[in-house]
């Protein structure tokens, strides 16, 4: 096992090299043209780039590194948006084709969720009081989602992070399964990947430890083998993480299997906990759950839900969502909190601002029916 995680890191951490070889004249001549035009048209996005190098570190500045087109490398800095379109600081007009990496469904500062903040600005920032909004964004997600509870945090991230926390306090197992080619965030826990064949998962990137990802296995998304792998090891684990559309295959939409992997985990005990994020609300006003007709043990959403504000939500039943308060009690007579409960906390988990975004959207979206995600599914299958 040494052997591999120390071929493992080899890779990751092999300097840039020239991708491009072999180019001919033209090609090369034209690649020195585009360079040029793109450093004429966004010169003040690169000119940030370089000032800011030394003090901030940023990932998004090496995204896509070669050497040969290094004098292209650098993001775009935005200075406005509105509807499908943004600009730069260098004044060039872009249509956003992918909306805010997939955040931004109603387009850039739709008047409802503007007008939403702006109310809730002039309320004050405030952190610490319990936003008055929270037990009706719960309610709408439990309502569009068919969930029972909900708990809110800052990203993705944070939701997968709590998700299976819950999902091994509630079976009291460690193991769990992901899928490869799916995306759960940068939780060391998750970025797992498995090499030659294999089903346990080594680390996929620098810094995370062997040890963390131990109890990781990773199968083929939509494989019928992967589904006789969890026959023999299903009631060992604790939950079976998936992307149901993945971000990578967004044509593999894999049903049946689906179907047999929520049959496999309910008759083993074992959490399914299906990774929302990105489909959440987008595919069906109740996700993917909705659009394959399963219900999940656990969802987590994320990016449509905010609005553009930064948010998290697990919601799931009641069995597992206990986890996070320890279940219901009354005021007035003996109830308490009975269940079990793991660690949960931020300083910023149900922010007044995130709140008020939300609010604005699962109220839009409520109101809009499935007849918006109906049009905008025959709008991306006509593209």
């Amino acid at each position: 096992m040494p052997s591999v995680e120390n071929n493992k890191q080899k890779e990751v951490t092999t300097p840039y090299l020239n991708s491009i070889e072999g180019l001919s004249q033209e090609q090369q001549q034209h690649l020195e043209a585009l360079i040029a035009l793109y450093n004429k048209r966004t010169e003040k996005s690169k000119q940030r780039a370089q000032t800011y190098r030394q003090v901030l570190a940023d990932s998004r500045a090496v995204a896509g590194f070669r050497l040969s087109t290094k004098e292209m490398v650098y993001p775009i800095v935005g200075e406005r948006a509105q509807g499908s379109k943004f600009w730069d600081v260098d004044g060039n007009e872009y249509v956003d084709i992918t909306m805010g990496f997939g955040v931004l469904l109603f387009g850039h500062a739709p008047s409802f969720l503007t007008n939403a903040l702006q109310e809730q600005m002039d309320l004050g920032l405030q952190i610490g009081p319990q936003s008055q909004l929270a037990g009706e964004v719960a309610e709408l997600i439990c309502e569009l989602t068919g969930m029972e509870r909900v708990t809110f945090c800052n990203s993705g991230t944070e939701a997968v992070m709590t998700a299976l926390r819950l999902a091994r306090t509630v079976t009291r197992r460690t193991k769990i399964v992901i899928f490869a080619g799916s995306y759960h965030g940068h939780f060391d826990g998750v970025l797992a990947t498995a090499l030659n064949g294999e089903t346990i998962g080594v680390p996929m990137t620098s810094g995370v430890s062997q040890q963390i990802v131990q109890d990781v296995m990773v199968l083929d998304y939509g494989n019928p083998e992967s589904l006789k792998l969890l026959q023999t090891c299903c009631h060992e684990l604790a939950a079976v993480l998936v992307e149901p559309v993945q971000s990578r295959q967004p044509h593999l939409q894999p049903q049946e299997f689906l179907q047999k992997l929520r049959h496999l985990t309910q008759v083993s005990g074992c959490a399914l906990i299906f990774d929302e994020v990105l489909t959440g609300f987008r595919i069906h006003p109740g996700g993917a759950q909705a659009w394959f007709g399963i219900q999940a043990d656990i969802a987590i959403y994320g990016k449509i839900v905010g609005g553009g504000m930064p948010i998290g939500v697990v919601a799931g039943k009641a069995t597992y969502m206990n986890g996070i308060d320890g279940g219901l009690w009354n005021y007035g007579d003996t109830s308490y909190p009975e269940s079990e409960k793991t660690f949960f906390a931020g300083t910023f988990n149900k922010n007044h601002t995130g709140m008020a975004a939300a609010r604005s959207v699962l109220q839009y979206l409520k109101n809009q029916g499935s007849t918006l995600q109906e049009q905008l599914n025959q709008r991306t299958l006509q593209l």
